[in-house]
């Protein structure tokens, strides 16, 4: 549910500043945040090497998320979206190569729930040069969050370090972001519209890295407490999220397939949750 709306109004967002910006300012009101509970529960001290995947995760996270709300900016939301879920194959490869297993009903479900939300998507892979650039950055994101997804499951063993691992991860973020957006300034790309700083955008920003940053605590904690590939498969139904509020806020129809996809992804999850 929060991925699905982060990405929702990462996406909204994008289509009137550049997409960096949107990084940028989401990441760092979820930074400061993040900080504060940092401090006030005392997960300063939860260091340790496995930080280091927190890090990583903070550096693909950035490239992830630019290349995903270039895309939602370029196409439909109801379309882009369910792609972007490709993804789960990353942290499904990991479980299954950490020695996971999932039992028959949990597999057929995995099928059956990443096969429904690529067909509610209704991909369309052919059509005019956006439509190809945006299926690129799809897939490119896709890669990306499945990356961060199995990275930030590593990142830390309690809550507490779970804290500390999300507060580094969005200050890389925010750091990766910052720089790349420092560039493109400096190349000539302004990185406001003409009319200044939006700041009656600042709650949408602010909310799109908030949900962001409590769906990977949300994530990682389910990735403790059950299967890897269960979990992952699980979250990767974000897209229909997406697809709903697209259609119920922008209007955008879903087509047979994409109503179908939904139906199948549905009844992936219930495989998933009696296996």
């Amino acid at each position: 549910m929060l991925w699905g709306l982060a990405d929702f109004g990462g996406g909204l967002l994008t289509r009137r500043l550049p997409a960096l910006t949107v990084l940028v300012v989401s990441q760092s009101v979820a930074a400061v945040a993040l900080g504060a509970l940092v401090l006030a529960t005392g997960a300063w001290s939860e260091t340790g090497p496995q930080l280091w995947f927190a890090v990583a995760a903070g550096l693909v996270g950035p490239v992830a998320m630019l290349a995903f709300y270039k895309a939602l900016a370029l196409g439909p939301m109801g379309v882009v979206s369910p792609l972007g879920s490709l993804g789960v194959a990353v942290p499904v490869g990991v479980g299954l190569v950490l020695g996971e297993r999932p039992g028959l009903l949990q597999f057929v479900g995995i099928l059956v729930a990443v096969a429904g939300v690529v067909l509610a998507g209704g991909p369309q892979f052919k059509g005019a040069p956006v439509q190809r650039q945006a299926l690129l950055l799809t897939l490119l994101a896709a890669f990306g969050f499945g990356a961060v997804m199995a990275l930030i499951a590593e990142a830390s063993a309690t809550l507490t370090g779970l804290f500390l691992a999300l507060f580094v991860q969005r200050v890389t973020n925010v750091v990766a972001g910052g720089a790349a957006l420092y560039v493109t300034v400096r190349r000539g790309t302004p990185a406001l519209p003409p009319s200044g700083f939006p700041y009656r955008a600042l709650p949408a920003l602010a909310f799109v890295g908030l949900a962001d940053v409590a769906a990977n605590g949300t994530y990682s904690l389910a990735a403790h407490h059950g299967p890897v590939t269960t979990a992952a498969v699980l979250a990767s139904l974000y897209p229909i999220v997406t697809a709903g509020a697209a259609r119920t806020m922008l209007g955008e129809r879903l087509r047979t397939i994409q109503a179908a996809g939904a139906g199948l992804a549905l009844a992936g999850t219930i495989l998933l949750a009696t296996g």
